[in-house]
């Protein structure tokens, strides 16, 4: 008995703790009045005076059991094929459309459809031991380990879940997709056209209308048109085609045909292809901008400044590549990340350009340019031992071709102050006496040497 007075108590007690009533039993029956009918339910043993008692006649005690645990889930979420996963998915749209709106119900029923969704894409796209190295139109594909990073596939345009899916990037221009999505690829590499014909579209926004595409996407052939119908014509500012929303995005990029006409900087909507090309090109020295505008260096001064610096440059390497404490030092490696500019003074490439529009490249080059004369002039005694005297003053110190106030001539490279040079209404006169010396040696013999 003692265990059934606990039992009670405790279900009394769990009722309804917000419709407590303690002390002393105020129902108590009389000597004269009827004993009222009681039910099944509320005959409980009598507790002992003094203890607290909890009623709630009018509530029948909620043991949890108002509640289905054990019926199947809404849209047979135990369904373990692609057959019973797209059965399940249609039955809770279903049961979505039926509840309220807003409703407690209707939400755990869209959660569940999110997860029977995730569960048929992964049947669809098992994480099975594929290839790590897939060769597809000149793509290299490698398979991607990273699980966390979301990403979007570049040909569905659909989110790549790395956790249950299996996607690849290319290494040449990073092109990314499901594996499902690899065999439906029809774009080849941008990388292969960089490596095979690097070189920029240079009319602005060369537009030819999208009667010329046959209303037709210029990379899937989808149908587009101007009016969204049946998908949104959009413009890459670069090719100046029309794509459809799947291969233009709408990303932003510099154009090269704007720098270099207009200066101007101002990114522009290109589609992904025309994206990924232009972010390989960014870094290559296919600019000849003494024949594509010559006079833009006269309407921007750092491109003067850029130019004088490289040249330059050009004057001194002669004399690390002679050096044995300039190669050991490796000081053209300081120039390692723009490699033309010891080659030639003519080839800029676009980040170039953006590097002087940003004014980046003076203040970097004109420390590379301190660092270089003052090893040839102060450092090294073997580079000073090479420097020049001005022949026609035979004056002033030691010269060298970079200085800021000499004059190089072109045939015999000989060294002269620039005043000296201009002054002097001869030639230079080394070269006139290399001519006086070739005259000398072909001039035809007289009649007194014959005899």
């Amino acid at each position: 008995m003692e265990y059934d007075e606990k039992l009670a108590r405790f279900r009394q007690a769990h009722l309804n703790p917000f419709n407590k009533q303690s002390g002393p039993r105020q129902h108590e029956q009389g000597p004269g009045e009827e004993a009222p009918d009681i039910t099944a339910e509320e005959a409980l043993p009598e507790l002992p005076p003094g203890e607290p008692e909890f009623r709630c006649p009018e509530r029948v005690m909620d043991l949890g059991l108002s509640e289905d645990h054990f019926s199947r889930p809404v849209g047979l979420f135990l369904a373990s094929d692609v057959q019973q996963l797209r059965q399940a998915i249609e039955e809770c749209k279903q049961v979505i459309l039926e509840l309220p709106e807003q409703s407690e119900k209707q939400k755990d029923a869209v959660v569940r459809l999110i997860h029977l969704r995730l569960k048929l894409q992964e049947l669809k796209d098992p994480n099975e031991d594929e290839p790590n190295i897939r060769v597809l139109l000149e793509h290299r594909f490698y398979k991607e380990k990273s699980k966390s990073v979301k990403q979007t596939c570049d040909k569905c345009n659909t989110i790549i879940w790395g956790l249950i899916q299996t996607w690849y990037t290319c290494t040449g221009c990073y092109y990314r997709c499901h594996s499902k999505c690899l065999n439906l690829i029809s774009k080849p590499c941008v990388s292969s056209k960089v490596s095979h014909q690097a070189e920029y579209e240079l009319n602005i926004c060369p537009e030819t209308g999208l009667d010329s595409q046959d209303y037709r996407c210029a990379e899937c052939r989808a149908p587009i048109s101007l009016r969204g119908v049946p998908s949104e014509a959009r413009q890459c500012d670069y090719t100046g085609q029309y794509y459809c929303s799947h291969c233009h995005w709408n990303d932003l990029a510099v154009i090269p045909a704007r720098v270099v006409h207009n200066w101007d900087f101002e990114p522009r909507k290109v589609s992904r292809c025309s994206m990924r090309y232009l972010a390989l090109m960014v870094s290559r020295p296919v600019l000849r901008l003494r024949e594509i505008n010559p006079l833009l260096f006269n309407y921007v001064e750092e491109l003067v400044e850029i130019r004088k610096l490289r040249q330059d440059i050009l004057l001194m390497k002669p004399y690390f590549i002679t050096c044995r404490e300039a190669m050991e030092a490796r000081l053209l490696l300081q120039l390692q990340d723009r490699q033309h500019f010891v080659e030639n003074d003519e080839m800029y490439s676009v980040q170039d350009l953006l590097d002087v529009h940003a004014g980046r490249l003076g203040c970097s080059l004109t420390e590379i340019h301190t660092l270089f004369a003052k090893h040839i002039k102060l450092d090294c005694e073997r580079c000073q031992a090479k420097g020049f005297v001005c022949e026609l003053c035979r004056e002033g110190d030691v010269l060298f071709p970079f200085d800021s106030h000499t004059s190089v001539c072109t045939d015999c490279s000989a060294v002269f102050h620039r005043d000296c040079y201009y002054d002097n209404s001869t030639t230079c006169p080394k070269c006139a006496r290399l001519s006086l010396r070739k005259q000398s040696l072909f001039q035809e013999p007289g009649p007194d040497v014959e005899a």
